[in-house]
């Protein structure tokens, strides 16, 4: 992958336009925001009420952070794409916790709209690194045509993907 701002792994500086190995960066990433994913998933839905202001100084820095970071791996251009997964996972997100909140005996609608914008957006910001990922790991990053093949293809399984946990879900 093509580094679109300076960032420096383990003391070592990568300049902006270097190509740097997506295993550096993916592993990491993966893990570290799962964890604080999860993190803030279970506070938003703990059995006790979290504030919902400490609920957005938690996550709200841990995704300005990671948003930082995804303008210096990946560039504008695909934090753009980031902002048309959101829109294309609205019905995703919803189906998805609603999901892992039933396996929990939980219902969505039980609590505010505004529980759920971290674990929304900790998703949305997921769900990203998951198509750059499909992106290198399919070689169609540079290729326009390989490129096009592989967003249709990420389109579709993950509409397939919501529908199924949708219907399995009810």
């Amino acid at each position: 992958m093509k580094l679109h701002g300076d960032i420096t792994i383990n003391g070592k500086l990568y300049p902006a336009g270097s190509d740097i190995s997506a295993w550096k960066i993916y592993p990491f990433f993966l893990f570290h925001m799962g964890i604080f994913g999860s993190s803030g998933f279970f506070l938003a839905y703990a059995d006790t009420e979290v504030p919902t202001l400490f609920l957005y100084a938690h996550g709200g820095f841990a995704l300005l952070i990671y948003l930082m970071f995804y303008n210096i791996l990946f560039g504008r251009d695909e934090v753009r794409w980031m902002f048309i997964n959101a829109a294309l996972g609205g019905f995703g997100i919803y189906a998805e916790l609603r999901w892992i909140l039933a396996l929990q005996d939980l219902n969505i609608a039980d609590f505010p709209p505004t529980v759920h914008v971290i674990p929304f957006m900790y998703y949305i910001m997921y769900t990203f690194l998951l198509r750059q990922m499909a992106l290198d790991l399919s070689g169609s990053r540079e290729n326009p045509q390989r490129r096009r093949i592989a967003e249709r293809v990420y389109i579709v399984v993950s509409i397939l993907v919501y529908v199924v946990i949708f219907w399995v879900g009810r």
